[in-house]
């Protein structure tokens, strides 16, 4: 049983309480409502972020495979010339967005400025080489992509836990406490009341008796 809150036992107290007790249950099931919507969006964050990640870790996977055999074949320095300048660049533009006000990065990349291109020479590399450097210009997207739902599933979480854990104060403190201290108070005026009434009524016999 919740401890009672200490106060004292008026019908103004009284009044004061139920009205916190109500703006406690309100804020209870609005939070909840929060919570549990905001895990419907992060379990589907959580299945995105899987896809994306599998479909990166394949890619990646072929990439290396393909950088492994390229240098079994190719002479360091013409592999050393051949990283040196960057096949895709690609201009991402930063914002942020609202989830149920919890505040998340968007990364949302320019497609019109994001060709692929070998910027060397064709004759001292090898078809892996070329394929593991296209592979990962085209993974670049991805990859940023994958970055952003990542992020958002991390603010997410934070965000479930610190609800999960007001909305359980409410529901196992505050509400319970309230409850209490409205029996408590309401126990205490219906003694003071009986009280009352038991001296009204001996009054009333002391002065029968005296006009008698």
């Amino acid at each position: 049983m919740a401890a009672a809150l200490r106060v004292n036992p008026t019908r103004m107290e009284l009044t004061r309480v139920k009205r916190r007790l109500v703006t406690a249950k309100r804020g209870h099931k609005l939070l909840k409502d929060k919570r549990d919507e905001m895990v419907r969006q992060f379990i589907a964050l959580i299945r995105e972020n899987h896809r994306l990640r599998k479909e990166v870790e394949q890619e990646l996977g072929f990439a290396l495979s393909g950088f492994a055999m390229a240098r079994a074949v190719v002479e360091p320095a013409f592999m050393e010339e051949a990283l040196l300048s960057p096949a895709r660049t690609i201009a991402v533009d930063m914002g942020i967005k609202s989830i149920l006000s919890v505040q998340v990065p968007t990364l949302t990349t320019k497609e019109e400025e994001s060709k692929t291109t070998l910027s060397y020479g064709l004759a001292e590399t090898t078809a892996q080489l070329d394929g593991a450097i296209e592979s990962l210009a085209e993974l670049l997207p991805k990859l940023i992509k994958l970055a952003e739902v990542e992020k958002t599933c991390d603010l997410l979480a934070d965000e479930i836990e610190k609800t999960r854990r007001r909305v359980n104060a409410l529901e196992y403190v505050m509400i319970p406490q309230f409850q209490e201290t409205i029996r408590f108070i309401t126990m205490k005026l219906d003694e003071n009341e009986r009280g009352n009434l038991t001296r009204l009524m001996k009054v009333k016999d002391m002065i029968q008796e005296r006009a008698q």
